[in-house]
């Protein structure tokens, strides 16, 4: 059985996964540089190694609670389409492999048309983690309007 390794995250009490592939690198959160006109999910830019990257906020963009910062808090910080794009996390502290035969797809309710990045859910002992693409979060026109904000 093939192996995959994910970072999870939580978002309140619940866990995500994402693929490690996908993730350049997990941070500590720093206030970003609020932006005019951004969407309400996007909290800004920051300097990220010399490079200005927007800032999302997943709760917001997943219409969960606010996000309260604290010393947990991380920003996961990914690639699309050739741009750094980080994301707010409640908290993301380790990475767990799961077999094939763990990681079901995401039942059909779980799946709706405002969820096409829930891919599947993995199986962990007695934990469900909701298993994620970052790159499916964020609709074309999103990813348009995140590419005017960087520089």
């Amino acid at each position: 059985m093939a192996e995959k390794q994910f970072v999870i995250f939580k978002l309140d009490e619940e866990e995500y996964g994402i693929d490690i592939i996908n993730v350049k690198e997990i941070g500590i959160y720093k206030e970003p540089v609020k932006v005019p006109n951004a969407p309400n999910f996007i909290e800004g830019i920051i300097n990220y190694r010399g490079e200005v990257i927007p800032i999302v906020n997943l709760k917001k963009r997943f219409n969960l609670n606010n996000l309260l910062i604290n010393k947990n808090t991380r920003v996961i910080i990914i690639n699309i389409n050739d741009k750094q794009i980080g994301f707010v996390v409640d908290e993301a502290s380790q990475t767990i492999r799961l077999d094939e035969s763990d990681i079901e797809k995401a039942p059909e309710l779980v799946t709706g048309i405002d969820s096409k990045y829930i891919t599947s859910v993995g199986k962990k002992d007695d934990r469900l983690i909701l298993i994620i693409d970052l790159e499916k979060v964020l609709t074309d026109n999103e990813k348009e309007k995140i590419n005017e904000l960087q520089i």
